[in-house]
């Protein structure tokens, strides 16, 4: 089984070759639960919305395969209870505001851990993207109040916060790439040592980390960013 790492929002087209594969795993793992169809968890952390995210992320679901999504919706600031988490073939954590997902996470991340080392294939859509690093760069757009990417992408922090993930990868994952200009983001905290490399995901594309190299899908690029004798190093990865 699979993480599948998603770096934002896609045409509808585009969803099925994207979610195609992590719902074709969760059947895979139905059918040692005598399912006919998967049961897929759905976490959604919202300020007052939920019930309008959780429409669009079924509509998501059906149009890229058969599967049951049971979605369990949280309000900012609360937290996930565990039992969201029972008797699933797959889990989605979905996107929002990443520093309220990390503190609505908190409390199950060991049991997130357990049930992925176990097989239970994760999809991290922008924020559940985040997350999924061991050290996980949450938000922020400035550091050492030197601006390092546009403060639309801060996530309501000024400073750029790196803090503990789920831990499913050991890499720290950025989101929306191209789109918010997050790789400079993720250059610069390389440059200044808060981590030691980013893996910058574009909108519409997902980064699929399972047994053999990195898998990517969709049309846009994964920005490998790590440090070097020299400065920093960038280089995309694409699919095909």
């Amino acid at each position: 089984m699979s993480i599948h790492l998603v770096g934002g929002p896609m045409p509808a087209d585009t969803e099925p070759a994207i979610y195609g594969a992590f719902i074709a795993e969760a059947a895979e793992r139905a059918v040692h639960g005598e399912r006919l169809i998967p049961r897929i968890a759905v976490v959604i952390v919202h300020d007052g919305n939920g019930t309008d995210d959780a429409a669009a992320w079924r509509r998501t679901l059906e149009r890229s395969g058969a599967c049951e999504p049971v979605v369990a919706l949280v309000r900012e600031g609360g937290t996930l209870e565990p039992t969201a988490l029972v008797d699933i073939d797959g889990l989605i954590v979905a996107g929002g505001l990443t520093p309220a997902y990390a503190v609505a996470l908190e409390p199950v991340t060991g049991e997130i851990r357990r049930q992925v080392a176990d097989g239970l294939p994760y999809l991290g859509y922008s924020a559940g993207a985040a997350l999924a690093a061991d050290r996980a760069l949450i938000g922020g757009w400035q550091i050492g109040g030197v601006p390092v990417c546009p403060e639309d992408a801060s996530e309501e922090l000024d400073d750029v916060t790196i803090q503990q993930g789920i831990g499913l990868i050991d890499v720290t994952v950025d989101v929306h790439a191209a789109q918010w200009g997050t790789v400079a983001r993720a250059i610069a905290a390389t440059e200044a040592g808060l981590v030691e490399g980013v893996l910058a995901i574009d909108e519409a594309t997902a980064l699929v980390v399972g047994e053999g190299p990195l898998r990517v899908v969709g049309p846009g690029s994964v920005w490998q960013i790590s440090g070097s004798e020299n400065g920093v190093r960038v280089v995309t990865l694409a699919e095909g």
